[in-house]
């Protein structure tokens, strides 16, 4: 059976999660992507590299027109925020287990998933989309508000203003930077932020738990720490659940963001119609201690999910991101290591190596690594996260 995998830049969650379980499933991979170099550069490590064609992924005719002059397809996947309306066309087009292309859709423009909750009725955001090079002085938002790319990711360009001065100055430093995006701008949703971990086969869904979110001081938002939450209070999940169908989630795995306010009313603030990254969903596959991508390649190739899981309970995980505080070159970081001790399973990964140069982007661009852990017991588990900071530097020089 043959999989095609489309992909932008290469990402853990494909090359340690997605690409190891195809192989363990027994499946022919073809990764069709944009940056065919760095995948196979990525992959070389991997005991069964997979096959890698350029393609122009973003275009789901060109995904189309490949395949069907390559080899036939028993299932069309991508992990990827930015491909999975395109991936669901291709998909349906081969009549495979597809996502709905308008929920892939609904879920990656923010302003249409707004415009979508607010018709059916169950949660009106005050928002303004603002096409490219429209004036921001004819809009009136209430402030403080958020600034955000319709179809951004990783909190890029993201930030919270307090006032006309402050949102006409980010609109147009982003502008200068991305100036063919959309930009949404919106109400700021205070409360504690969340997300909710799902994992559907189109008829029966499980809810994987999901986790508490730190992020760093206004303006911007960049995530700082995950802690793994079993169970959300059952009100909250039901309303999540709620909007989440209303938008036509249902195949596959979905990392939903959102906020519970004082009321105990959920707010969503972005859905991402994949599964989690930045490490997390490698954590949370062995926190679990559940083959998580193998079912989501499974329900992709048109198996039912299980009645359970059969995940394992009661355990703790810790997720932390080390961040760069300033632009420069990155001089001194510690390799990538896996370990375990006194009952904790401890991974770091990095996401730069030494000698790369970056700016600041004050997003979560800036991650210089994460570093996760997971254990029956909460204290030990982020007494190991904190013991391997303070043990490890890295140093960033202007």
């Amino acid at each position: 059976m043959r999989l095609y995998l489309l992909a932008l830049n290469p990402t853990d969650s494909v090359t340690e999660g997605f690409l190891p379980a195809a192989d363990r499933l027994g499946l022919a991979v073809t990764v069709l992507t944009d940056q065919p170099d760095a995948h196979r550069t990525a992959y070389r490590h991997l005991a069964a590299p997979p096959e890698v064609l350029p393609c122009e992924v973003r275009d789901f005719r060109e995904v189309v027109g490949l395949v069907s002059r390559h080899h036939a397809p028993d299932a069309v996947f991508s992990n990827s925020d930015h491909l999975q309306t395109q991936t669901a066309l291709a998909a349906e087009y081969f009549g495979l287990p597809a996502k709905d292309w308008r929920a892939a859709l609904r879920a990656k423009n923010k302003a249409q998933l707004r415009r979508h909750l607010a018709a059916v009725g169950l949660d009106t955001v005050r928002a303004v989309e603002l096409a490219p090079g429209q004036p921001v002085s004819g809009i009136d938002p209430p402030f403080p508000c958020v600034v955000k790319p319709r179809e951004g990711v990783a909190s890029e360009d993201v930030a919270l203003v307090a006032d006309a001065a402050e949102l006409a100055a980010h609109c147009a430093a982003v502008r200068q930077r991305r100036p063919q995006d959309a930009l949404v701008v919106e109400e700021f949703l205070a409360g504690e932020l969340h997300t909710l971990e799902t994992l559907g086969d189109g008829t029966r869904r499980h809810v994987l738990g999901g986790f508490r979110t730190r992020i760093s001081p206004p303006p911007h938002f960049v995530e700082e720490a995950l802690e793994f939450v079993p169970e959300h209070p059952r009100p909250v999940v039901d309303q999540v659940l709620a909007q989440l169908d209303a938008l036509g989630v249902g195949l596959g795995a979905c990392h939903t963001e959102f906020v519970v306010q004082p009321d105990g009313r959920a707010r969503i603030i972005e859905v991402n119609y994949r599964a989690i990254g930045d490490q997390c969903d490698l954590m949370l596959a062995r926190l679990l201690d559940i083959p998580f991508f193998e079912h989501v390649l499974r329900v992709h190739l048109g198996e039912p999910l299980p009645a359970e899981l059969g995940a394992r309970t009661g355990r703790h995980g810790h997720n932390r991101a080390v961040l760069a505080d300033r632009a420069g070159t990155l001089t001194a970081a510690p390799a990538a290591q896996e370990y375990e001790k006194d009952g904790v399973q401890l991974v770091y990964r990095p996401f730069r190596t030494v000698g790369e140069h970056h700016v600041h982007h004050r997003t979560n661009r800036d991650y210089l690594g994460v570093v996760w852990a997971v254990g029956d017991d909460r204290r030990a588990v982020d007494g190991a996260v904190e013991a391997f900071l303070a043990a490890n530097r890295w140093e960033i020089t202007p």
